[in-house]
């Protein structure tokens, strides 16, 4: 275990080990677990009972959050010709398919989220692989392939994020910031909650979530109470 600072050792003991916390509770405490000088982020972390080599257990969807993340988020939609100047009235950063492709293709990158409609979608083959990897290529499961994109582009912006769990079976996420207020937080936190719980898959037997944890940018974990939501 590495050696922690004395603004962790302190927050630590704000937060009793043994204790289940509720949302209402993380909600507040979360809010003084902040070791950082800068706008700390909130983040979720949920061990699932799925067996992620199945297709079938595979958790991937949006949940648009109500108070947003916090985060600006930087948006590229690949669109024809006709459709940019929507795109970019709808906050795009960069909008098109030639030239966006192209840009792409030479390392550029600095975006967090991709829309596309269906039709340009053959046109991103020479960057699949490149946008696969960073986690950016557009798909129909997390709402980014659709012919609405003003509306896509609109939702991503004010707080819509994509949950997908990864190879052990855990989600990883981003729900907030400290400097929210305690409503917020929870409004988020609940929120999110029940968008994994209504995604369960059919599959999956008994215990479905086995720990939830929140936490702060460097901060100590808290462990939160989902029995509510259930």
């Amino acid at each position: 275990m590495p050696k922690r600072g004395k603004k962790y050792r302190a927050l630590l003991e704000k937060v009793d080990p043994r204790k289940v916390y509720s949302v209402e509770e993380a909600s507040k405490i979360l809010k003084e677990l902040s070791p950082t000088k800068f706008d700390s982020t909130v983040e979720i972390h949920m061990n699932l009972k799925v067996d992620p080599t199945q297709a079938d257990q595979v958790i991937r969807s949006t949940v648009g959050l109500p108070h947003g993340t916090g985060k600006e988020v930087r948006v590229v939609a690949f669109v024809e010709d006709a459709n940019v100047k929507e795109a970019l009235d709808a906050g795009a950063v960069k909008a098109g398919i030639t030239e966006l492709t192209t840009e792409i293709e030479k390392g550029w990158l600095d975006f967090d989220v991709a829309v596309a409609h269906p039709d340009v979608m053959k046109s991103l083959g020479k960057i699949a692989r490149t946008l696969g990897q960073k986690g950016l290529m557009p798909n129909p499961k997390a709402g980014t392939v659709t012919p609405n994109i003003a509306e896509a582009i609109a939702e991503t912006k004010k707080g819509k994020v994509e949950f997908r769990n990864d190879k052990q079976g855990n989600l990883h996420n981003a729900i907030g910031k400290v400097s929210f207020t305690e409503e917020q937080l929870k409004d988020n936190i609940e929120t999110y909650l029940k968008a994994i719980i209504a995604n369960r898959p059919p599959g999956v037997k008994g215990t479905f979530i086995r720990s939830v944890t929140a936490t702060t940018t460097m901060g100590p974990g808290i462990k939160i109470d989902i029995g509510a939501y259930l």
